[in-house]
């Protein structure tokens, strides 16, 4: 009876924790985006030592990544303005967004090319992912590592927390049991990291995709497109299309 009584005290403390805990449904998280670009540029020769020395290390934008239970939006801060830490780049808006629809495996993408905001429709990329043992605190969210790889050779590492059940993280990388609040690419020198997750008292947000650009539905739109996004290409050597919408689409922002 001492050992039935003790099992049923440990089944009650186990269900009043799980009672407890909360998954989130709706929220919005703000995400750092960091690029290491003295690492980036390191190998570039037209930069000058002078110019170097003076290059702020690293380059920070902020996102905010909305969501509900079944799609989200991925875009930067608004008023967020390039400043010295951007070295070469022009200050200005950026209109890059992201829409997810989960439900139907599509996405929607606001891109810029060459001073013009175009609308890319595309579906979900699969990615194969390898979950680790490796946890971390992540905006106070215990997350676990995985890894995966995009481009046939650059190493992806996530840190998703389960305790956000839409599968779904910033830059368009989905796919893991819950929401990614970490994530680095080594290669590119570049991470993006959850400062914020606004959950408690949120509201189901109604999530809409953009809309403001030009639409490249058809085939004719889409070449008008990717004419110029070309433009300056070497036309001896031209890409193959392939290549070209490898480009586009793989690392949205």
């Amino acid at each position: 009876m001492k050992h039935l009584g003790l099992t049923m005290m440990l089944l009650f403390a186990v269900t009043m924790i799980k009672a407890q805990t909360v998954f989130i449904k709706s929220a919005k998280i703000t995400f750092e985006k960091k690029i290491n670009q003295k690492q980036q540029l390191a190998s570039n020769t037209w930069i000058s030592d002078d110019a170097r020395d003076k290059m702020s290390k690293y380059r920070i934008s902020n996102w905010d990544y909305s969501f509900n239970d079944s799609s989200s939006i991925y875009k930067i801060k608004p008023k967020e303005t390039l400043n010295d830490n951007n070295f070469f780049f022009i200050a200005g808006e950026n209109t890059n967004e992201l829409y997810t629809d989960f439900s139907k495996k599509t996405r929607v993408i606001r891109k810029p090319i060459r001073g013009e905001d175009f609308i890319l429709k595309d579906t979900i990329p699969y990615l194969h992912w390898k979950i680790m043992n490796d946890v971390r605190q992540i905006a106070g969210y215990e997350c676990r590592k995985a890894t995966a790889v995009i481009n046939d050779s650059v190493t992806v590492v996530a840190f998703y927390t389960d305790e956000i059940l839409l599968k779904g993280g910033p830059e368009g990388f989905t796919g893991l049991p819950g929401m990614i609040l970490g994530l680095a690419i080594p290669r590119y020198s570049t991470t993006w990291f959850a400062t914020k997750v606004e959950a408690k008292n949120v509201p189901i947000l109604a999530i809409t995709p953009p809309a403001k650009g030009k639409r490249t539905d058809t085939e004719k739109d889409f070449k008008k497109m990717l004419d110029l996004y070309t433009r300056y290409d070497d036309k001896k050597n031209p890409r193959k299309i392939e290549d070209i919408k490898k480009e586009l689409y793989t690392l949205i922002l």
